[in-house]
């Protein structure tokens, strides 16, 4: 491969997979910093060894490359919050149950939950012990609920929880995303029981959380709708918290989600607006040096204000070592840039590796410099406006490629039309965010006409419109695909195959295209040999019950939820996604199940069961039935007792006490999961 020939792309991916490496694996800190120490001794080493001679060997590189590894493991258990040893985790009791006295920072507001408010908060002591770390903050709602903002301070009392596992096959793990955060505990709170310290510290992310709110308040007095409001805030301010679900679809079933996440195409359009109003310094001397000073101050200025996510922490990151470098007038590579860009990011930040955005961010821009030039080497008319939308059309069908495979595997679905909403949106970016950036200056010095707020306003509107016309075309959007990660790297491998072939056509690009065909078929049998597992599944529903058996990769979900709501259909369809299902077939929960020479005996509200009838092995209780559990174990005799989501929680409790009593294992869906039986 040509991209391994330049070594700053080289020591990235050893870098990448020491991050990889002591993330998955426990290498303790001491470990990893002597053995930093050792590799670092030989390096030095070798480079004193072969520096005079002319005959080059390749131990400096070989070593260079393990010791950029170790360097991989070392920054990650350096970036571990639970090594330091002021951490919140040496403090508490071993008992969670146990209120502690705590005082916390705001770090940043979360979108709300159905009954929490929720925010990521910096603890700063734990009963006057000094302490430092992240924790998950759910603050009950209330018709007198308080509102933190960034950097305010509050004490109060109140136990750790521990942050709680998918309760159901295939679901969304938020407790390993928040661990990805090096958040590993959380707080449920009553407002009435905080205490505002009043303090007055303010950090940089306060800072701009401050600018955002005064540039919020000034924008609401223009009378723009919530939807409006929350693009506006989105685009231009990097807050995504405002935006409801239905708006938030429509932009991700129109292949147009990108435009609402701040990103290298924003950076990009606000660096050609920047270059363009700084112009004139260039006629100065020594202009261009503080025009790029400039342009790097303001670039990291709005990063921080929108939140230095992933994807913008990159882009600007990217940005800056090419206005250096074009300063310094030294040649630049693109794909060196990238790695360095990427190199510089992962050092500070290397959990950031496993960050979607940073995943699509980094994948689009790559696709977009191996693919776009040969796509649009293709056809270059000579007419402007058709060659604007022609290069829109091969950058974006370029990026695509690019996040296909990582989209597939984590969102599980294609917009067909994302070419449609770009080639219309794209070009119209530079004008939406340049005349945004605008409409918040004039709004924060207060002489922003109506109109011109007016006119922003409906150009918002027109392109949510357009976006959820798109949208509403659901004959091109294709959903609910089983893309497991072994897909995702042998499609990536016959991707850029399949490029190097039709840049190149030779016998050496061919041979590799015809392997990379064979590796995605080894990879496709063992998909199919690996997710071939017949299994009854119990799952977790509050207040209902939803049963799945699963042979042969076709699934009978029985259920006692209403069809028109389908409450419980995102179990369902995360389940059948997971386990790469063909065909599911609805039903109504039966009083007996045979599952592989076994006996599922399922009892309902109305507690009806023949004593003696039959041994069953499993009993599921559902709808909370007012049974003699201790006579029910005695005649029946089971294996196990399960308890679904449908019971009430007293219930629950009083079973859990009386299997314990009779020795009888007892299950509980809503503490430990679903209830899973192999066949």
């Amino acid at each position: 491969m040509p991209l391994l020939n330049f070594n700053i792309i080289k020591l990235t991916i050893c870098l990448i997979s020491g991050i990889i490496i002591g993330y998955y694996f426990n290498i303790s800190l001491r470990l990893s910093i002597c053995i930093c120490g050792i590799l670092f001794s030989m390096l030095l080493a070798a480079y004193t060894f072969s520096k005079n001679r002319i005959k080059k060997t390749i131990w400096f590189g070989v070593i260079s490359m393990i010791t950029m590894l170790s360097i991989g493991i070392l920054i990650i258990n350096f970036h571990n919050p639970k090594n330091n040893p002021d951490h919140y985790s040496h403090y508490i009791s071993n008992s969670l149950k146990n209120n502690e006295t705590i005082c916390f920072r705001i770090r940043e507001v979360l979108k709300p939950g159905l009954y929490y408010n929720k925010y990521i908060i910096d603890i700063i002591s734990i009963n006057d012990n000094p302490v430092s770390g992240r924790l998950l903050l759910n603050i009950k709602k209330s018709p007198h609920n308080v509102s933190p903002n960034v950097d305010d301070t509050y004490i109060t009392r109140s136990s750790f929880k521990n942050l709680t596992s998918p309760l159901n096959p295939h679901q969304f793990d938020y407790k390993n995303y928040l661990k990805k955060n090096y958040i590993y505990q959380q707080l449920f709170i009553d407002a009435q029981n905080l205490l505002n310290t009043n303090s007055s510290k303010l950090t940089l992310l306060g800072v701009a959380d401050h600018i955002r709110d005064y540039v919020n308040l000034k924008l609401e007095s223009y009378h723009f709708s919530h939807d409006e409001l929350a693009i506006i805030n989105a685009l231009l301010l990097g807050q995504r918290q405002e935006i409801s679900q239905e708006v938030y679809s429509n932009y991700s079933n129109a292949g147009a989600i990108h435009i609402l996440a701040v990103s290298g195409l924003h950076i990009g359009i606000i660096l050609i607006l920047l270059n363009f109003v700084l112009k004139p310094l260039e006629y100065y001397r020594r202009g261009k040096l503080i025009k790029m000073l400039i342009i790097i101050c303001l670039l990291w200025s709005f990063a921080l204000i929108t939140g230095l996510s992933a994807s913008v922490t990159r882009a600007v990151t990217m940005f800056s070592i090419l206005a250096i470098a074009t300063n310094l007038k030294r040649p630049t590579n693109i794909y060196n840039t990238l790695a360095i860009s990427m190199l510089i990011i992962l050092l500070c930040k290397p959990l950031f590796l496993f960050d979607i955005g940073f995943q699509l961010s980094y994948a689009a821009v790559f696709a977009i410099v191996l693919i776009d030039p040969f796509l649009y080497k293709l056809w270059q008319p000579s007419n402007k406006l058709f060659n604007l939308y022609w290069h829109t059309l091969t950058i974006t069908i370029s990026a695509q490629l690019g996040i296909i495979p990582i989209s597939l595997y984590y969102f599980h679905q294609f917009p067909g039309l994302f070419f449609i909403s770009n080639l219309i949106i794209v070009p119209l970016l530079g004008f939406i965010l340049g005349y945004g950036i605008l409409v918040l200056i004039l709004a924060a010095i207060n002489v922003l006409p109506q109109a011109l707020a007016n006119f922003y306003g409906f150009v918002i509107e027109t392109m949510n419109s357009f976006v959820k016309w798109i949208a509403t075309q659901e004959t091109f959007l294709f959903k609910d695909i089983s893309f497991p990660v072994v897909y995702v790297f042998t499609f990536y491998f016959l991707i850029l195959t399949l490029i190097r072939f039709l840049i190149k056509q030779n016998y050496q690009t061919l041979k590799w295209l015809l392997i990379s065909i064979l590796i995605l078929q080894l990879g496709v049998v063992y998909n199919a040999i690996s997710t071939t597992s017949n299994e009854f599944v119990i799952f977790h529903k509050s207040r209902h019950t939803i049963l799945g058996n699963l042979q042969n990769r076709k699934a009978q979900i029985a259920h006692d939820f209403d069809n028109a709501t389908k409450s419980g259909y995102n179990i369902i369809k995360d389940y059948k996604i997971g386990k790469q299902i063909r065909e599911v077939a609805f039903t109504k929960v039966l009083p007996v199940y045979r599952i592989d020479n076994k006996n599922l005996l399922v009892i309902d509200s109305l507690g009806v069961y023949k004593p003696k009838s039959f041994k069953p092995d499993y009993v599921l209780i559902t709808q909370s039935p007012k049974i003699n559990l201790t006579r029910l174990i005695d005649s029946l005799q089971p294996k196990y007792i399960i308890a679904d989501g449908s019971n009430y929680p007293s219930y629950i409790k009083r079973w859990s006490n009386i299997c314990l009593e009779k020795n009888t294992s007892f299950h509980q869906t809503s503490k430990d999961g679903a209830f899973v039986i192999r066949q």
